[in-house]
């Protein structure tokens, strides 16, 4: 694993375990994974391979795609601004995918909320897997996808098809 891989997959899991566990992903956050993108598009080190010009074009491609997602309130800025810095590690060409992924994940994840809410037995129930006194993925009395994690797993699930397709080949 390159040290800029290593790079990509810390802020990566960063992303994913602020998200997961608060729903929340700071800007500072953001903006070390956006200037370490840059950075290593700079320095011809990008993990998944994209020059400067890539890597900035897929940013802007990134923001400008999940904006109107924001605007019409069914997603978070953090999940607008993380596409954004995932378009800079991986260019334009790969955000469809990351994106279909993170969504397809993410509807199973609703489907899963709804069936656990229809079967729950009572919420008492010490089988059922709580934190904090609330199910795993919930925070407060909303039950909101960890979307900005799904997006890096998504994006780090392509780097790593990337690697061993470049490993068998």
């Amino acid at each position: 694993m390159s040290l800029s891989s290593a790079l990509f997959t810390v802020w990566a899991a960063l992303v994913a375990w602020f998200d997961c566990r608060t729903r929340r992903v700071t800007n500072l956050l953001v903006a070390v994974g956006g200037m370490a993108a840059i950075a290593c598009a700079v320095l011809h080190a990008a993990p998944f391979g994209v020059t400067s010009a890539v890597a900035v074009l897929g940013a802007l491609v990134g923001f400008i795609a999940l904006l109107p997602f924001f605007g019409l309130g069914v997603m978070g800025a953090a999940d607008v601004k993380v596409f954004a810095v995932l378009g800079a590690w991986c260019g334009a060409r790969a955000l469809l995918d990351v994106w279909v992924a993170a969504s397809l994940a993410s509807a199973l994840h609703a489907l899963w909320l709804l069936a656990y809410e229809r079967m729950r037995p009572s919420t008492n129930s010490a089988w059922l897997p709580w934190r904090n006194g609330q199910p795993t993925f919930a925070l407060g009395t909303r039950r909101a996808t960890p979307y900005a994690a799904l997006l890096v797993a998504a994006a780090s699930l392509e780097l790593l098809a990337r690697a061993w397709h470049g490993a068998v080949h």
